[in-house]
């Protein structure tokens, strides 16, 4: 396998604007993904969408499509030069978001919402690896941390924007404001965009891999983003897991078995790259699945308008995006241990005190364990992956970043589906027991409702607690990673072993 990069590349200043342009174009497209949640009743009314299980297709379609393509982002980033594959990943983006702006009918928006997957699911692979590339090793983290700054904060104020502007505008705003900045990104790069990945244009798409995958992957996402609604037991559900599951295990012997896999699963050899992935995955269940409850708390349970429940959440992103870059500067001087033991332990306090909520808790109260909760994620996931990352030779830095965001978005799609369906399930339980214990006689439709409340709420606490020890999990792992050595000498062994190892394999 070539390396994908000049050696003298990380000695020279790093490129900031060309940093900047991919930001924008990244920013953009990770925003877009958590858009469109809020907004899905008001485009069932003014498209005629007759259930909403139709209408969930505009995020269930993007995230299949994008959950599929970022294991084949490791061959596009080898492959074809970092200038030539954004311009052409922002071109399908902005016509897959004019498309959505200005579609007619529901057809046509699902078009444009795929069309635009395909453009998005690379963004964030080739910034990465644009920055793993830029930046020596030892000062990787600062720069990870901006990174984090926009992987996690877009998506976090994308609820509270989305509920501003359903509740005051048109839905089709939330294309519309998009559609300029994927423009002015587009422009912006075609001028000043440069190549500093070098490609290798000997590498070959195994397009054997490409269909396991797409099934594998594809099966898996789908299967679990309906379990939550269909259960578990539903035969499509079933039917799609079990042919995602076996195509992804022939999909993973393949990969083991081929000169030049298509995603390099050999990445899990180097055991701080293996530990941080683990930790990542857990994470993402336990991050994952605070975003689906607690706008469930607070909507359903307390009965909180969608604008403001956004609002709610919004200091939690504000947080977020604040602590990045000064998580990054303090991974560079402390290491990753630390920072991770101290943000898992104030994230399971937090989760903790999510799963003692009340009917009557109040605002204050949540937006202040929501936003505790925030800041202790916020030490946790680019710290562990730059340091995971740090370890792997420049050759295989695409396949370590398609590793991490394939094995993130499969993990957190799995592990929101369990936690939904613990909710349901303890929250039928619960109101069955509670309507158990009332008069029929004495039942009104406001106590129903009360009752209700109390049923959900209960399935939300017990979700939570599933969540927290997740969370311990995770924390526990984290007293194992070690800090990797970035010295010069060190790096040059983990290049060398690496030019080894490829010529090993092609004789």
């Amino acid at each position: 396998m070539g390396n994908n990069t000049d050696s003298t590349l990380q000695h020279k200043k790093p490129p900031y604007l060309m940093l900047a342009i991919l930001f924008v174009g990244a920013f953009v497209a990770f925003l877009n993904n958590s858009l469109l949640n809020v907004a899905l009743p008001t485009i069932m009314v003014d498209l005629g969408v007759k259930d909403y299980s139709t209408v969930q297709w505009l995020v269930t379609g993007f995230m299949l499509v994008s959950g599929v393509l970022i294991p084949a982002s490791a061959f596009l980033i080898t492959r074809f030069s970092n200038r030539k594959l954004f311009i052409t990943a922002m071109s399908i983006f902005t016509i897959g978001t004019a498309l959505s702006a200005f579609a007619p009918n529901f057809g046509l928006l699902l078009t444009g919402r795929m069309v635009q997957a395909v453009g998005s699911s690379v963004m964030g692979p080739i910034l990465m690896n644009v920055m793993l590339v830029s930046f020596p090793r030892e000062k990787r983290g600062m720069a990870m941390g901006i990174f984090g700054l926009v992987m996690i904060t877009a998506p976090a104020i994308g609820p509270t924007l989305s509920g501003y502007i359903v509740e005051y505008h048109d839905w089709r705003l939330l294309f519309e404001m998009i559609l300029p900045l994927a423009i002015l990104s587009l422009l912006f790069a075609v001028w000043k965009l440069e190549n500093v990945m070098k490609p290798n244009k000997n590498v070959t798409l195994d397009y054997l891999s490409l269909v396991l995958s797409s099934i594998g992957f594809g099966g898996i996402l789908y299967g679990c983003s309906t379990a939550s609604s269909d259960g578990w037991t539903d035969t499509i559900v079933l039917s799609t897991l079990i042919i995602g599951g076996i195509a992804l295990v022939t999909f993973i012997l393949r990969q083991l078995q081929l000169d030049e896999p298509l995603l390099n699963i050999r990445v899990y050899k180097y055991p701080m790259f293996a530990l941080a992935s683990v930790i990542a995955i857990v994470n993402a269940v336990a991050m994952f699945s605070g975003m689906i409850l607690t706008p469930a708390y607070v909507q359903s349970v307390r009965g909180i308008s969608p604008l403001h429940s956004g609002l709610m959440m919004l200091p939690g992103a504000v947080i977020m995006a604040i602590m990045s870059p000064i998580t990054g500067k303090l991974f560079d001087r402390f290491g990753p241990r630390a920072l991770a033991v101290v943000g898992l332990s104030i994230t399971a306090i937090s989760t903790y005190m999510l799963a003692h909520l009340q009917v009557d808790s109040s605002y204050a109260y949540i937006i202040m364990i929501y936003s505790m909760r925030m800041f202790g994620l916020s030490m946790v996931m680019m710290p562990i992956m730059t340091n995971g990352l740090n370890q792997l030779p420049t050759s295989l830095n695409p396949h370590g970043t398609a590793v991490n965001n394939t094995a993130q978005q499969v993990s957190g799609s799995i592990g929101t589906a369990i936690l939904v369906t613990i909710m349901n399930t303890v929250t039928k339980t619960e109101a069955k027991s509670l309507m158990s214990g009332v008069d029929p006689a004495t039942i009104t439709d406001a106590s129903t409702a009360a009752l209700t409340k109390q049923a959900l709420l209960s399935g939300i606490q017990y979700s939570f607690y599933v969540a927290f020890a997740i969370n311990i999990v995770a924390l526990v792992l984290a007293l194992f990673v070690k800090r990797v050595d970035t010295s010069a000498e060190a790096v040059n062994k983990i290049e060398s072993q690496s030019k080894r190892s490829a010529k090993s394999v092609t004789a």
